[in-house]
């Protein structure tokens, strides 16, 4: 019996084939009726070709202030562009040995390829090339961005069947580098990881990123990273360096602790992607992450719908 279409599919000693085939049927029954009508995808673009202006809204990006426009007007405006037919989509995928953790409904890299295909599906349409970039304590591989339904499905096989690292640390900021060199045409950036590298390390290099393309932070959550059960000794292993850690959660304590500790990680990150420039998705181990894609991408467009009305200049 195959399992419910919330819950990413088991990536480990899977045939990768049929986890494509899965996905590539939810995504495309689930989520490709976002896609209909105007040409957006799940992190719209703002284009290339020069458009008409309009007065600045909150929210809108200020490196898109027309200032000859804001001079003779008097009130800060900003220009839109034309969203392009053909669009260039790199997705950063950490292979961190920290992936292979979970306690719900699925572990976390099967999350994160989930994620990847998802970003890979919505957006290889009318031309748009897929490329990608997998990081691990190993190193870096780069998969050449193309067009085509089998080029995508070349670059997803690539995810699913990565190499597994026992430990080790994944150099994300250095990753985030190596994809500045190899996407040079704007476009969509996707980079999905836990980001538990500490954020001075890759904030700079993703804000970097930020500045030339549209860029989504996809940040992978089980839920026993946020709290501990009261289960009593616990024997924890860091995937990244192999250190062996017993502690006592049925302390209230330590538990306690252990809460504020990881609320404070985690926002240290949202603030560091926000900083950046990124816009941040948070996807879970334990929730549906097709309705956390969904709510994302309807937010998104309810803040676009919101801005104030277009006027010519």
């Amino acid at each position: 019996m195959a399992p419910p279409a919330n819950v990413a599919p088991r990536v480990a000693g899977s045939d990768p084939t049929e986890v494509l085939r899965r996905l590539d049927l939810v995504v495309r029954r689930r989520l490709d009726g976002l896609l209909h009508g105007e040409y957006l995808g799940l992190v719209p673009g703002h284009g290339s070709e020069q458009g008409e202006t309009r007065i600045y809204a909150p929210g809108d990006d200020v490196r898109r202030i027309d200032w000859n426009v804001t001079a003779r007007m008097t009130d800060p405006h900003v220009r839109e562009t034309i969203a392009d037919r053909e669009l260039e989509c790199w997705i950063l995928a950490d292979d961190s040995p920290s992936l292979d953790f979970g306690t719900a409904l699925c572990e976390k890299r099967d999350l994160a390829v989930s994620a990847a295909a998802a970003v890979g599906f919505l957006t290889h349409r009318t031309g748009n090339r897929i490329g990608a970039v997998l990081a691990g304590p190993g190193g870096r591989e780069i998969v050449p961005a193309r067009g085509g339904k089998d080029h995508l499905m070349a670059v997803l096989h690539r995810l699913v069947t990565s190499a597994r690292h026992p430990q080790g640390r994944t150099d994300l900021g250095g990753a985030l580098l190596t994809l500045a060199g190899v996407a040079r045409k704007r476009g969509l950036v996707a980079v999905v990881s836990d980001f538990l590298e500490p954020p001075e390390l890759w904030q700079r290099r993703l804000a970097q990123l930020a500045v030339r393309h549209e860029t989504l932070c996809i940040e992978i959550v089980d839920p026993r990273e946020v709290e501990l059960p009261s289960v009593g000794v616990l024997s924890l292993v860091d995937p990244r360096t192999g250190d062996l850690l017993e502690v006592q959660t049925a302390t209230p304590r330590v538990r306690e602790r252990y809460a504020a500790a990881a609320a404070a990680q985690r926002a240290a990150i949202a603030e560091a992607i926000r900083r950046a420039g990124a816009d941040h998705l948070q996807l879970r181990t334990d929730r549906d992450w097709l309705l956390d894609i969904v709510h994302f991408v309807a937010e998104r467009r309810e803040r676009g719908r919101h801005r104030a009305p277009r006027t010519t200049a």
